[in-house]
């Protein structure tokens, strides 16, 4: 295979291995740095999927659009959704109609999400001065996909920055990754820096009121209402009343953080494999991952959190453990894109869970819950339902003191409820 096909997989400033793809014969190879595997260092960093061994590793079993060929660990480093459409209005500006998986991760380089890093790097401009106003602008052309956003109607820095800053950010929402400095509150783009002397912010951005509220609120709302269930959650805030600002678990102390996703864990694809999308799934892999026991207590708490606020959009890219690289050890991240996951304006007569509870996707009861309790040895699980339960009310005060429109509150009240009995 030729070598501009192969790209180094960097972590900790470490070459662990190289990482090819094969476009002709849809596979995907890994191997091992020899000397990385001999230091003995890092030896839960791949705990599933890639064996520590020297020879060479194929995969041809990943083609769907989650994993687009790669090994699952390696394509949680892909953008998302909003990320890819970023990225090819970023690339048909340039006159490029396609690139590889592989070429991809050249160009996320060591501007992704997580800690991994991608090389050869493509060289971009460095350019690092911040205007959200500016960014809308250029998101709003990017989103409508008009005739008119062609490559040559955008501002090729305006897009290569907003690129730069929001295309590894995982998810469907507009969203940028933006870097505060502590002192001076200095914004620059959160590509870059992983000093700590900032504050490294997730930033989704409220665009316009097209879907008549703002999710954006509203998830700020649920992140409070999670910080009083005793949900682990980054600190996170309102930008000018709208933004919703969450700092990055994967950026902390000045250091980038190896995080990876269920799906990531295990290439369990959460659009077309179903039967791999369940609580019990998530739990196992905890499990495997060996993580202390107040992780399952947190776990439990969640998704209690989850059913009874109507978060149905909890897949297995919405659960994520974090590696401490100097105890080669996971633990459960902290929780994020908790919202009530409907739109509230429209009713709708049957909602089915992105994951299942005792192989249940809707109406989940008490004795559902307590199923996964008991198999996982979840201690005093009725009072955890019942602290969750005791914050129904909260939503309306929360949602009142955020100045949300009053039928948005009233429509999400009704959907929130008690896990029943029945």
């Amino acid at each position: 295979m030729s070598r501009d096909k192969i790209i180094d997989v960097i972590a900790f400033g470490q070459e662990i291995g190289k990482l090819a793809y094969d476009v002709d014969q849809s596979k995907s190879f890994f191997q091992y740095n020899p000397e990385f595997l001999e230091s003995g260092k890092y030896s839960k960093l791949f705990p599933f999927i890639f064996k520590r061994t020297k020879p060479a590793q194929v995969f041809t079993e990943y083609q769907q659009d989650t994993f687009q060929g790669l090994p699952p660990m390696i394509a949680d480093s892909l953008p998302d959704t909003f990320g890819n459409i970023i990225f090819q209005e970023w690339l048909t500006a340039r006159g490029i109609q396609k690139v590889t998986p592989l070429e991809q991760l050249a160009y996320v380089a060591d501007r992704g999400m997580g800690a991994l890093e991608y090389k050869p790097v493509k060289e971009l401009p460095n350019t690092t001065s911040i205007n959200i106003d500016d960014i809308i602008s250029i998101l709003e052309k990017v989103l409508k996909l008009k005739d008119d956003t062609s490559g040559a109607s955008l501002d090729e820095l305006s897009l290569l920055n907003v690129f730069k800053i929001g295309s590894s950010a995982g998810g469907a929402r507009p969203k940028i990754l933006i870097s505060e400095h502590k002192e001076i509150g200095a914004i620059i783009t959160g590509d870059r820096e992983t000093s700590d002397e900032y504050n490294h912010y997730l930033v989704k951005l409220h665009l316009d009121n097209s879907d008549g509220y703002n999710k954006e609120k509203v998830e700020y709302a649920y992140y409070l209402l999670a910080q009083e269930a005793g949900i682990d959650m980054m600190q996170s805030k309102l930008i000018e009343n709208k933004h919703f600002a969450t700092l990055r678990y994967d950026r902390q102390n000045g250091e980038k953080q190896h995080v990876l996703t269920v799906a990531g864990l295990t290439g369990w694809d959460f659009k077309s494999q179903p039967e791999n999308s369940s609580y019990e799934n998530v739990f196992k892999v905890a499990l495997g991952l060996e993580v202390p026991h107040k992780d399952l207590q947190q776990l439990f708490k969640r998704m209690v959190f989850n059913v009874v606020f109507r978060n149905v959009d909890d897949h297995l890219k919405n659960h994520s453990f974090i590696y401490n690289k100097e105890k080669d050890s996971w633990n459960l991240a902290p929780a994020y894109d908790l919202t009530f996951a409907l739109n509230p304006l429209l009713t709708f007569k049957t909602v089915s869970r992105a994951l299942s509870i005792n192989r249940k996707r809707s109406e989940i009861t008490i004795k559902d819950v307590l199923t996964i309790a008991e198999a996982f040895v979840i201690k005093n699980p009725k009072g955890i339902i019942e602290e969750v339960h005791s914050l129904i009310l909260r939503w309306m005060k929360i949602a009142e003191e955020l100045a949300m429109p009053v039928h948005i509150i009233t429509a999400i009240q009704k959907e929130i409820r008690r896990i029943e009995c029945r």
